[in-house]
């Protein structure tokens, strides 16, 4: 799954927001609560050490599966933890990749996480480098 810089730099007006006390129900109606619980920055919540986080916008859905759709922009950590399971941003050959970080038969390689699409496994080499971990990810509806 190719991946490509975005130009520009996301440059995000730090913008506090009240955070609702109460949580809302993605499966059954409940009732709105119109206590502010804290307030928080949606920037800073996703990005947990910023000189190491850049942002990459998404070519593709061999995350769908984690969430991760084609056209979402993705914060990669630098200084994130790099285990088996995470999404991580490698570069394999050249390419610019993510994919979840795996491990059989003693070897590394990259995984798609998609389900309904055959993508292939990407074994690393002592060339491959992963960058950094998928911290978070934005998506913006069409309102339309």
């Amino acid at each position: 799954m190719p991946l490509h810089p975005i130009e520009a730099p996301i440059l995000a007006e730090r913008q506090i927001i009240g955070l609702p006390a109460m949580r809302v129900s993605a499966c059954f109606p409940s009732p709105a609560g119109d206590d502010l619980e804290d307030e928080i920055d949606p920037i800073a919540w996703v990005v947990r050490h910023p000189s190491s986080t850049f942002w990459w916008r998404v070519e593709g859905d061999c995350l769908w599966d984690v969430g991760i759709r084609d056209g979402d922009i993705i914060a990669v950590d630098r200084a994130g933890k790099r285990r088996l399971g995470r999404a991580v941003l490698a570069v394999v050959e050249g390419a610019v990749m993510a994919k979840i970080l795996r491990k059989r038969d003693g070897k590394f390689y990259l995984a798609p996480a998609n389900s309904q699409e055959p993508y292939p496994d990407i074994e690393l080499t002592e060339d491959s480098e992963i960058w950094g971990v998928i911290a978070g990810v934005v998506r913006r509806y069409d309102l339309a």
